[in-house]
């Protein structure tokens, strides 16, 4: 079934959670017709003057596209800064070579579609935090944090043993 949203039905929203120098706005009209994407996911998004969209990132099992519809932003990845707008088309690859961020630089709302394929999951870094972020489960940890697979696993026998003993 096709779904049609009528740019005259659309809702920009402040999303939850951000903080100052990160609000961003996403248009609910998707939310309200009850769309559920599987496996392609979209937001259509609202940039605001001074803002950026997010921290800085990239995913390890998605990848992203950006068209800029209006206004103009400057572009963060790995190569340096670039000038984007209306008309532009961002793609953004799986890995650190896609590493991204938006920054509105202008006086005018930026807004841009934001397409991104889902599997099930994702895990997201922020290289400039060093964290790791799990999707859908929302956990954020410490890239530093990093352990070795068999790190307290060195007594095994020992569990199996009271297993047996029960």
């Amino acid at each position: 079934m096709a779904t049609i949203l009528k740019s005259s039905e659309r809702e920009f929203q402040e999303d939850a959670n951000k903080i100052d120098k990160f609000r961003l706005f996403s248009d609910v009209s998707r939310i309200r017709k009850g769309i559920k994407p599987q496996n392609l996911n979209f937001d259509l998004r609202q940039l605001n003057s001074g803002q950026y969209c997010a921290a800085y990132h990239f995913h390890r099992y998605a990848e992203e596209l950006f068209m800029i519809i209006s206004g103009s932003a400057t572009l963060r990845t790995p190569d340096g800064l670039a000038i984007v707008e209306g008309g532009d088309l961002i793609f953004f690859e799986m890995g650190e070579t896609g590493a991204h961020q938006l920054y509105n630089h202008t006086t005018e709302p930026c807004i841009y579609l934001d397409i991104r394929t889902f599997i099930g999951f994702d895990v997201c870094e922020y290289p400039d935090s060093n964290k790791i972020f799990i999707a859908p489960t929302y956990e954020i940890f410490d890239k530093d944090s990093q352990r070795n697979y068999f790190d307290g696993e060195e007594n095994v026998q020992e569990k199996w043993e009271k297993l047996a003993h029960k």
